[in-house]
C-alpha cells in the first residue's frame, strides 16, 4: 500500500480507504471475464474480498472505510462527500478562527449496498420434435395396428386405420359408424341398419392378407356381406373379419370395406395419403382419376387441389392442406372426447381412458415401439398404466393427437411430467413446466403462499428431468431464503447437500450484507450515543433581555407577582 509513503510526504492529508468494483460480489463473474480484453487474467471468486476484510484493514490504520461501484452507481457520492469532510476538520488545529469548522461532523459509516434480487430463470421451450405431415402416410398399408381393410378391384388390399379416415372424410366417418351400429343419416337401404355385420372374405382372398373368417365352421358366404351400392357410389360392401397375429397373441377384429369396381389401386393410394396427410403429389400421373375417386367420396377440398394443379395454381394448395391440418385436428379433440373409434383402452389410478393406437404410434416412440413391436399391448384392447391420474394422461392424449397442450381443471403438474418423462417427451415436459411456474407466479402476485410448493417440487423435479422447473424453484427459495428456513426447517435440512450449497451460495439478501447492516445498524447507534453525549457537554448559553420600561420600578414588578 502507499499508506507509508502518505504520511512521509504528505503528513497533513486525510487518508481514506475504498474498496472498489462492489458489484464483482453479485455479478456472473464467467459473463464478466467473457467481456473483457483476451490477455486479462480471468477473476476468481476467491479473489472477491468481503468487506470485512476492507473494514479490518482501515482499522489497523486507524481510517475510514468505503466501498464503491461505478457499474452500480453506489457509494460514489458517499466517497467524495465524506473525503470532503476529512479534509475540513484537518484544518480547524490550522484555521482555529474559522468556527464554521466546528461543526463539520466526522466521516459518517456507509450504509451497505443491497444488491438487486436475481432474476428468476427463464423457462426455455425447445422447438417441437420434428415430425413431418407426411409422417402418417408411413402408416398407410401397415398391417401392425391396422383395424381396416381396403379391398380394391377384388384382389388389392390396402390397410388403413379407422380414426385417420373418418377424421378426413364425412363418408368414411358415417360409414365406421353405420359399422358400429349407428345409422347414418344418409342411410337409404333398410338392411344398412342391421346391427350386425360378422360377415368374412373367401379362402382365395384372405391368403395373402392374413384374413381369417371369424365363422365357427370356417366357411365362408356371400351372404354375410352388407351391400352399399344403395348408400354411396364409392362402397359396394362392408363386413366384418379377423387379423392374423403371430403365435402367441389373440387375433384383431378388422373392418373389411369393398370398394367400387371403378375405383382402381393407383388414383386411390394418392386418395388415401391425402385423407392422411393432407397432402397431393403435384407430379401425379393420373390426377383425373384422384377427383373421380375425390368425388365418390365426397372429399371436396381434394377435388379442388386437383383443380388447382391443373391450372398451375399449385400454390394455392397450401392454405387447403393447412385448412385440413385445423380441421382435423378439432375432429381428433371430439373423437379423444367421446372414445369414438378407439381401440386401445388405458387403466389408471382414478379410473380409465380410451385411446387411438395409430395416432399414439405416429406422435410417440416410446407408444410406437409398445404397440407396434413384439411386445404383449400390440394385441390388447387394455393397457394398464399405475401410479398415472387420468388428468395427466388426457393432457398427454391431446398432446400427443394435436401437438399442444392444454390443461386441464384436473391436472395436476408433477404427474404429468412423471409421464411425459416416462413416455420420453422432453417437449411436453418443457410445456408443462413453463405452464407450472406461470401458475405459480401469478399465485405469488396475488400474495399466496408457494413457498411449501417450492419446496416439494425441488428435487421431484430434479428425479423426473424437469431441470428448469426445479431451477426455478432453487431460485425461489434462495431469493426467500430466511423465510423458508423458517417456515420449513425439517424440509431444508433433508434437501440434497448440492441443493443446500446452492442455496446458500445464491441466497438474497447475501450473508455479507447482513453482517454489513448489523455493522451499520451498531455504527449508527454508537454515533448517536457520541452525539447525545457531546451535546451534553456543550455549555449552555443563556441570553438576558431587560425590560428598560420596567428596570426601575421593582415595586411596580413586584405588586404584579403579587
Amino acid at each position: 500500500m502507499w499508506y507509508p509513503e502518505i504520511k512521509h510526504f504528505c503528513p497533513r492529508a486525510p487518508v481514506i480507504l475504498v474498496g472498489c468494483q462492489l458489484d464483482l460480489r453479485y455479478a456472473d463473474l464467467e459473463a464478466v471475464n467473457r467481456a473483457r480484453r483476451p490477455l486479462a487474467r480471468p477473476i476468481r471468486p476467491q479473489e472477491i474480498l468481503p468487506p470485512e476484510s476492507g473494514r479490518e484493514v482501515a482499522k489497523e490504520l486507524g481510517i475510514p472505510y468505503y466501498e464503491t461501484s461505478v457499474v452500480a452507481q453506489c457509494g460514489i457520492k458517499e466517497v467524495f462527500d465524506n473525503a470532503i469532510r476529512s479534509a475540513l476538520i484537518s484544518r480547524r488545529h490550522l484555521q482555529f478562527w474559522k468556527s464554521h469548522l466546528r461543526s463539520v461532523r466526522k466521516p459518517l459509516p456507509q450504509a451497505p449496498f443491497l444488491p438487486p434480487r436475481p432474476p428468476p430463470p427463464v423457462i426455455i421451450v425447445p422447438d417441437p420434435p420434428v415430425q413431418s405431415e407426411d409422417d402418417p402416410g408411413h402408416l398407410l398399408e401397415e398391417a401392425s395396428c391396422a383395424d381396416v381393410v381396403l379391398v380394391v378391384q377384388e384382389r388389392t388390399r390396402i390397410f388403413a386405420h379407422r380414426i385417420y379416415l373418418s377424421t378426413a372424410s364425412s363418408k368414411f366417418c358415417d360409414l365406421f359408424l353405420m359399422e358400429d351400429g349407428d345409422p347414418p343419416s344418409q342411410a337409404r337401404d333398410p338392411l344398412l341398419r342391421a346391427s350386425s355385420f360378422d360377415a368374412c372374405e373367401g379362402s382365395g382372398e384372405t391368403e395373402g392378407a392374413g384374413m381369417r373368417t371369424s365363422a365357427s365352421d370356417g366357411t365362408l358366404g356371400r351372404e354375410g356381406d352388407r351391400d352399399l351400392s344403395g348408400w354411396s357410389r364409392a362402397f359396394e360392401s362392408i363386413r366384418s373379419g379377423v387379423m392374423e397375429e403371430p403365435p402367441g397373441y389373440s387375433a384383431r377384429r378388422v373392418t373389411v370395406v369393398k370398394m367400387d369396381s371403378s375405383v382402381r389401386p393407383g388414383p386411390f393410394r394418392a386418395v388415401l395419403k391425402y385423407l392422411y396427410t393432407g397432402r397431393l403429389d403435384e407430379r401425379e400421373p393420373e390426377l383425373m382419376e384422384v377427383a373421380h375417386i375425390a368425388e365418390l367420396l365426397e372429399v371436396f377440398d381434394l377435388r379442388m387441389m386437383v383443380a388447382n394443379i391443373l391450372n398451375r395454381e399449385a400454390f394455392m394448395n397450401q392454405e387447403i392442406t393447412r385448412a385440413f391440418h385445423v380441421r382435423r385436428s378439432n375432429r381428433i379433440k371430439e373423437c379423444l372426447t367421446k372414445g369414438i373409434f378407439s381401440d386401445v383402452t388405458f387403466v389408471l389410478d382414478d379410473g380409465s381412458i380410451t385411446a387411438h393406437k395409430p395416432l399414439l404410434i405416429s406422435g410417440c416412440d416410446w407408444m410406437s415401439a409398445m404397440f407396434g413391436g413384439p411386445f404383449l399391448e400390440s394385441s390388447t384392447t387394455e393397457v394398464v398404466l399405475p401410479y398415472t391420474s387420468r388428468g395427466s394422461m388426457r393432457a398427454v392424449l391431446e398432446y400427443l393427437y394435436t401437438g399442444q397442450f392444454t390443461a386441464g381443471p384436473d391436472l395436476d403438474p408433477l404427474d404429468l411430467i412423471i409421464l411425459a418423462n416416462r413416455l420420453c417427451l422432453p417437449h411436453l415436459v418443457a410445456l408443462t413446466e413453463k405452464h407450472t411456474v406461470s401458475v405459480m407466479t401469478d399465485a405469488s402476485m396475488n400474495n399466496k403462499d408457494i413457498d411449501g410448493e417450492a419446496v416439494m417440487l425441488l428435487e421431484a423435479a430434479q428425479f423426473h428431468g424437469a431441470h428448469q422447473l426445479a431451477a426455478w424453484c432453487l431460485h425461489h427459495i434462495s431469493t426467500n431464503y430466511n423465510r423458508v428456513c423458517r417456515k420449513f426447517p425439517r424440509e431444508i435440512k433433508l434437501v440434497a447437500p448440492e441443493n443446500q450449497q446452492t442455496m446458500e451460495a445464491q441466497r438474497w439478501p447475501p450473508v455479507w450484507y447482513l453482517k454489513e447492516e448489523d455493522h451499520f445498524q451498531r455504527a449508527e447507534r454508537e454515533r448517536e450515543k457520541e452525539m447525545a453525549l457531546h451535546q451534553k457537554r456543550q455549555p449552555k448559553r443563556r441570553w438576558l433581555f431587560w425590560n428598560s420600561s420596567g428596570a426601575g420600578s421593582p415595586a411596580s414588578s413586584s405588586s404584579a407577582v403579587g
